[in-house]
């Protein structure tokens, strides 16, 4: 299958909208087939572990098998995933956990398997999916317009919801009857499909925009674009608070079937049924109402609902009121992740998405990770309940978050490269790794208009700090407060022509806002200066006028 060109949307989109491509489609159920798979062993380890120990502790650290590999290797596979081939990523991951739940499955069989060694295998796993997962989550903005994106995005929590709601009964099934052991075979199965299906994908090689990033640079530039994104640390901050609270849930709740309401695993698989179940349901419900509620509003809703959850689950005795509670939390789940992972891809270009996708998923990990270590040890030390009421308060508190870190609105942005700057002039060519640059533009500004301005120059401030400078700022002449200069410093030449690149259409409305307060005769003068160069015969400082903007 090849990738090929996206087709436009026609008409308004709606949840379906996606699986009209046909490569989107494909891979989508591809992915509800792998998290099934996935599912079937997440329930198959968990229970596991709860047969062959005691610990709430070890049970719990279950979750952070699963989490905390992603908490370490997110960034780096982010920046992997803008640097090389997406596809022959994806197939290495999906080989490499289809052998390692394979093996799995042989030792459970045998009987060779300890509490402790389904923790290294869960962690394993984990590895492979923390290098899976920015890639797996940026190949949708490949695949379908960007009107459909939220709807896509939505599709793939769905499929990882269907398969919760699946996979967990079929899990406890074979638990049941056979062994986790075959769990684990299925799972490798599941990956050995995936791989198929990527494998068959013919992706587009895409142009190289600017000389290639080195993987140290690739992973300083995701850290700068973040720092300097406000609707995208905002989403940061909410995210580490809200996983944080839900570990609880996810990292206890086979502890409240097992040993607080002393059932079996067959009814752990059928509670997370029913969370999936309730996820499913939240997709169709936003699907056909999302517009009555901002993304803002969505995660704030979702969170209350957890708080109830954790209550009910430190509470309520009889396990048929808690299927119902597992329904809401599934549906709440669904609204707050969406919201956050929707948020996040809008609002950042495609020259940086792995890294900051990945940045976004090490925050969620990191917060599932730290919570079940944190929860699970405050249930071993007090009270499941105890651990669960302080949960709860938790996340009500954090609620507040929503005051400081709104979630900004993506809608109308324009991320598309505006490449409207020229190549700067030069005598000679040079080296990408020459530098630092400084490059310094000149204004001249009214008395009246310098507030105006400082307003705007300071938005444009931040864009270039973001997209690759390493020290930005504004100065006015002592003589002449109108005459003003603003520089950005650069650490090398090849870093400099990226940000030809990564100046978005976005951006450039900002930019127009600064030069529109310009009253000089003259285009603003844009000079650029190169320090220690490694030819003889380039100028240290070279002008170059121009009226498209700096370059």
């Amino acid at each position: 299958m090849s990738s090929g060109p996206i087709i436009p949307l026609e008409g308004k989109a709606t949840l379906g909208t996606p699986l009209k491509y046909a490569l989107f489609r494909a891979i989508w159920i591809a992915s509800v087939v792998s998290n099934i798979g996935t599912w079937m062993q997440n329930v198959a380890g968990v229970w596991l572990v709860t047969t062959l120990t005691t610990s709430a502790l070890l049970v719990a650290l279950m979750q952070t098998a699963t989490s905390l590999p992603a908490f370490l290797l997110s960034m780096p596979a982010g920046a992997m995933g803008d640097l090389i081939d997406r596809r022959r990523l994806l197939l290495l991951t999906q080989g490499f956990m289809a052998v390692v739940a394979f093996v799995l499955g042989g030792l459970t069989l045998l009987g060779e398997i300890s509490a402790f060694g389904v923790l290294a295998f869960t962690f394993l796993l984990g590895i492979g999916a923390a290098l899976n997962a920015p890639v797996w989550q940026t190949v949708t903005t490949e695949l379908v317009p960007r009107p459909v994106l939220p709807f896509a995005i939505t599709l793939n929590g769905v499929s990882n919801n269907i398969a919760r709601a699946i996979g967990p009964a079929v899990g406890g099934l074979i638990i049941a009857y056979y062994s986790p052991g075959w769990v684990f075979l299925v799972n490798g199965l599941s990956f050995l499909g995936t791989y198929a299906v990527v494998f068959s994908w013919k992706r587009n090689e895409e142009a190289s925009s600017g000389p290639a990033e080195n993987f140290a640079g690739a992973l300083r530039a995701g850290l700068r674009y973040v720092q300097y994104s406000p609707a995208i640390y905002a989403v940061l901050f909410r995210t580490f608070a809200f996983s944080f609270g839900a570990s609880a849930m996810w990292g206890l709740l086979s502890v409240v079937i097992g040993h607080k309401l002393n059932l079996s695993s067959g009814t752990y698989g059928v509670m997370l049924s029913w969370l999936g179940a309730g996820a499913i349901t939240g997709a169709l419900l936003m699907g056909r109402a999302g517009d009555k509620l901002n993304f803002n509003q969505r995660v704030l809703l979702g969170t209350l609902v957890f708080v109830g959850t954790n209550v009910c689950l430190a509470f309520v005795t009889v396990v048929y009121w808690l299927y119902p509670v597992m329904f809401l939390s599934g549906i709440a789940w669904l609204m707050v992740m969406t919201s956050f992972s929707t948020t996040v891809q809008l609002h950042v270009p495609k020259w940086v998405q792995a890294r900051v996708v990945s940045m976004y998923m090490l925050v969620f990990q990191a917060g599932l990770s730290l919570g079940s270590i944190v929860w699970g040890e405050l249930a071993d030390r007090a009270s499941l309940e105890i651990a669960l009421l302080t949960t709860a308060a938790w996340m009500l508190v954090s609620m507040l978050l929503a005051i400081p870190f709104p979630m900004r609105s993506a809608e109308g942005l324009d991320l598309a490269p505006a490449e409207h700057w020229p190549d700067p002039a030069v005598q000679s060519s040079i080296d990408p790794d020459d530098g630092p640059v400084v490059v310094m533009i000149e204004y001249e500004v009214e008395t009246a208009d310098l507030p105006a301005f400082r307003q705007a120059v300071a938005r444009l401030t931040r864009l270039r700090l973001r997209d690759g400078a390493l020290r930005a700022g504004v100065f006015s002449d002592v003589a002449d407060a109108r005459r003003i200069t603003e520089f950005f410093y650069v650490a090398t030449w090849g870093e400099h022509q990226r940000q030809h690149h990564r100046f978005t259409k976005e951006d450039q409305a900002v930019e127009a806002q600064v030069r529109q307060l310009h009253t000089g005769p003259q285009p603003p003068r844009v000079t650029h200066f190169l320090a220690f160069p490694k030819t003889p015969n380039v100028e240290v400082a070279t002008p170059y006028e121009t009226m498209e903007g700096p370059q």
